[in-house]
């Protein structure tokens, strides 16, 4: 006999009832600095994996901490009830560095509340993901109406290097007709959205050479090009007049469908007063539609060390964002041309890929679409979800797409404009957390319906 799916007011009130205790675990989970960059203590990342394995079995589920050559992941299953899909639940525990701590206002692994938000590395992203995963198991209970397996990351801040190998290793046990990747953003507070497009990556270093060794800059200045200045040249061609970005061939999808409003942009990045974006046309179509190209660092010599010499070789990294539609390793070959054919004087270049991830659009038709957006618009009483694109990439979900083709993925998040992830004092919106916890248990009961119906 199926057991009944629990209605919308008896999910809300098992919601409610677990989250005093969804928010202690969560706090203990920020405790951890489990951060998977080479140079901090690795043994953390352990700590956090085996704390989310403690979580999942205490859910029921059988649970279990695997790698491949990377840091550790957790997987816990718990099998479908007779005919009902079954739902992958996707988040990551690892966290960023803290930069500089003393840009926090409090200690960085030591939530505290303030103004309705919890404040600490981690609280958003994605801490916050795993626990609205909790969240929506335990308000279930036994009468979970589907079957779920959750894979929960432990190096997604750090590349994600082993998830392919880990996604190929344990397929069966985590293939699902639904895929649900708790990791990025609602619109705004008071806003939910399904995030239905991300931009691919290419990050590159770009060497330039123009001397064997420093020289002295009052003997040789003037006809001899030293490195940085040709660097910098070079650099600037990357973009024309208005800030677009001029390398010729990178693809540019459709325009998005909202748009922006430039005051809550340029409050939301922190731009600082009398700043010009840069670019043409609608801010979404900028961040979401386009390629972007931007400069992260340099090596050259410090000012305060510099000696009057020419410097005979700089380098810089470059990271580029490519639009839905583009191919990262043509798009790679694009940018070293670019760099090759308008690099000064002849100076030599070398280009050097550090890695890349493929864009990625989501067609959010059909039953089960319909089933998440519904979920969102009753946990966000009534208001209407928004299909957004993200500016930044989330390469794995690509790879979701390739080994389950027939799945529905779904992409959501627990963030919104000021949680400030990767930045000081990241922080999760409290109230906006707990219709992301009742929104989930609503989706996996329209899931159990929609395939229900579909069977």
């Amino acid at each position: 006999m199926t057991t009944p799916i629990m209605t919308e007011s008896e999910l809300r009130a098992a919601v409610e009832r677990e989250l005093p205790g969804v928010r202690a675990d969560l706090e203990r989970l920020v405790r951890i600095p489990g951060i998977a960059f080479d140079g901090f203590d690795h043994t953390q990342v352990e700590r956090s994996a085996e704390a989310v394995a403690e979580l999942l079995r205490g859910c029921g589920l059988d649970a279990r901490i695997v790698r491949s050559g990377g840091q550790p992941a957790v997987i816990g299953t718990r099998p479908a009830p007779p005919g009902a899909p079954t739902v992958l639940l996707y988040a990551h525990h690892d966290v960023q560095p803290v930069g500089d701590r003393s840009r926090w206002e409090s200690d960085p692994f030591e939530p505290v509340e303030r103004d309705g938000r919890l404040y600490g590395r981690g609280a958003a992203d994605d801490k916050a993901g795993i626990m609205a995963h909790v969240a929506a198991l335990r308000a279930f209970g036994d009468a979970l109406p589907v079957g779920v397996a959750l894979f929960i990351e432990g190096e997604e801040e750090y590349g994600s290097d082993s998830l392919e190998r880990l996604l190929v290793e344990h397929r069966d046990e985590i293939a699902a007709d639904v895929i649900v990747i708790a990791d990025s953003t609602n619109w705004d507070v008071g806003v939910p959205a399904l995030t239905t497009s991300l931009r691919g990556i290419v990050n590159l270093f770009v060497e330039v050479r123009t001397l064997g060794n420093a020289v002295h800059s009052g003997m040789f200045g003037g006809p001899v090009p030293d490195a940085l200045t040709t660097l910098s040249r070079l650099l600037a061609t990357l973009h024309d007049d208005a800030g677009d970005v001029a390398i010729e061939g990178l693809a540019r999808a459709a325009d998005a469908t909202v748009d922006y409003p430039e005051e809550r942009f340029r409050a939301e990045a922190g731009l600082v007063d009398g700043v010009s974006l840069m670019g043409t046309g609608r801010i979404t179509d900028r961040l979401w539609s386009r390629p972007s190209v931007a400069v992260l660092g340099i090596d050259a010599p410090a000012t305060a060390e510099a000696p009057n010499a020419l410097v005979p070789a700089a380098k810089a990294k470059i990271s580029v964002r490519l639009a839905a539609g583009d191919d990262p390793k043509w798009a790679f070959q694009a940018v070293r041309a670019h760099l090759e054919r308008h690099v000064s004087w002849d100076a030599r270049v070398t280009v050097t890929l550090e890695h890349d991830g493929a864009p990625c659009v989501i067609d959010s038709s059909g039953p089960l679409f319909d089933a998440a957006r519904s979920a969102f618009r009753t946990a966000w009483d009534g208001t209407e979800p928004v299909e957004i694109g993200i500016g930044g990439s989330i390469p794995f979900i690509a790879t979701f797409q390739e080994m389950f083709p027939e799945a529905a993925i779904m992409v959501t998040g627990v963030e919104d404009p000021h949680a400030q992830a990767h930045g000081p004092n990241e922080s999760l919106h409290l109230g906006e957390f707990a219709r992301v916890c009742l929104a989930e248990a609503l989706l996996l009961a329209g899931v159990a319906e929609a395939g229900t119906k579909r069977s």
